[in-house]
This record gives structure tokens, sequence and C-alpha cells, in this order.
């Protein structure tokens, strides 16, 4: 492999060298989701407008936002739950394009993300991996088996803190649904879209009295093969581990 991959990469992502989306083809856009099947198990998340979070000044969240790996006993609830997806990517609209409109910027309003959670402390929720399902604001059960943690753990290069949360946030792009509108330089634009999301998650944290630690370290191939995820067409990008802080006592 080319030592001067990622510069080469920078290169030839740049307009010039780009050729007619499928947009631009007048090809038909991609879903605004991937398909679910209604037979498994579903979670209704409390509806976002009955929550009563806690109030936090914005500048308070941005000043005390740092990543935390240790956490508390205390679990999660269902509304907190229902909160931290609504924050991160929660659907406020749908137009008419069609598009979604998020809690999240996204490039050209493409959303290429899909959310999977591990959850291993959540009040009311088997321990296991569960997807959300945006436009319903469902969960939807992917599997529960006993070692479901412990191998997202091993596909994260053994980052033992993930064991210890309350749920860990895996990010994974449907990369037809960015290309669409912008070529080979969509993937640029899913790096950012990721950053976006984590970001939300850090500072929506901070108003549960919990603490987060993006991570970035994992391998590729073991961690789109646990999800179920060819790599290419739809891949992991990204991952938050999130739980209740310690307090001294």
């Amino acid at each position: 492999m080319s030592k001067g991959i990622g510069k080469e990469f920078m290169e030839k992502t740049k307009h010039r060298y780009l050729e007619d989306s499928d947009q631009v083809k007048g090809l038909p856009q991609p879903p605004l989701e991937l398909e679910w099947n209604e037979n498994m198990v579903l979670i209704d998340l409390p509806a976002v407008e009955k929550l009563e979070m806690k109030n936090m000044d914005l500048r308070k969240a941005i000043e005390t936002r740092k990543s935390l790996r240790k956490y508390g006993d205390t679990p999660l609830t269902i509304e907190e739950i229902s909160y931290l997806l609504w924050c991160t990517q929660g659907v406020k609209q749908v137009v008419s394009r069609p598009s979604t409109i998020r809690t999240v910027p996204s490039a050209g309003a493409r959303h290429a993300f899909e959310t999977f959670l591990l959850i291993n402390n959540v009040e009311g929720i088997r321990p296991g991996l569960y997807r959300y399902i945006a436009l319903s604001h469902k969960l939807m059960e992917v599997t529960t088996e006993v070692e479901i943690a412990q191998r997202v753990t091993t596909a994260c290069h053994e980052q033992e803190f993930i064991l210890n949360s309350a749920v860990t946030f895996i990010w994974t792009a449907v990369v037809s649904r960015m290309k669409w509108r912008y070529g080979e330089r969509g993937y640029r634009y899913i790096h950012l879209d990721a950053g976006h999301i984590c970001q939300n998650l850090y500072l929506t944290a901070e108003s549960i009295d919990s603490g987060v630690c993006a991570i970035g370290s994992f391998d590729d191939d073991d961690i789109n093969e646990l999800l179920g995820l060819d790599g290419e067409k739809q891949f992991v990008v990204y991952a938050a581990t999130l739980g209740k802080r310690i307090h001294d006592k």
C-alpha cells in the first residue's frame, strides 16, 4: 500500500476530479433509512416531547465536557436513552426532497448514518446489541447473546471501558446516501458528519450527569462483521461509550 494513501485521498476527492453524481444523472436516491424487520423485538422509546430533562447552560456543558473512561454503576433510564438518541440522530421533519431534517447537521441533509447501541446497563432493556430506527423512534433488538459486549470490546482493540459503560454508541455509514449527491467527495463529508453526531452526544451527556469517550480505534473488518455489515456499502465510522459519572462520597 502506498505510504501516501491519505494524501492521495485528499487530492483525488477534490472537486476537479469528480464525475457527475447519481443525482446529476437523474438516478433515484437511496432510501432515507435501511429496511428493518417488524418481526424483531421492538422497543417504543418515550416520546421526545414528553421527556423532562434538566436544563443546562450550553457554555457550562462545553466547559465541563471531557472524555471519561470510568463510569458509575447507576443505570441509565429508558427516558435518557430516548433523549440521547433524539439529540444525536433524531428526525425532526421529513421534507419533500425527500430528506430528513435532524438534530445534527449533515452535508446536503443526506444523513448517511445508522446508530447501533451496545446496551449494558439501562433500566428495563436487556443487555445486547440494538439498532435505532430513527424515523419511528424505536429500538430494534439485533442480538442479546451473552458474549456480545466482549466481542465488541475485542473488536475495539480490548478497550475495557466498553464493558463498564452503560451504553456504547456505534455509528455506521450507508455510503450510497452520501455518494448519490456528492460522489467520491462524499467520503469526506461522512467523516465530518460523524463529528457532529459525537459532539452532540458529549454535550447531551453533560445534562444527564454522564460522560462519554469517543472511540476511533477498532478493527474495521471485525467490527463490521460483528454488526453484519459488508464493510463497503455500509461500515463503522465511529463509536463512543457513555455512562454515569462517579461522584466522591
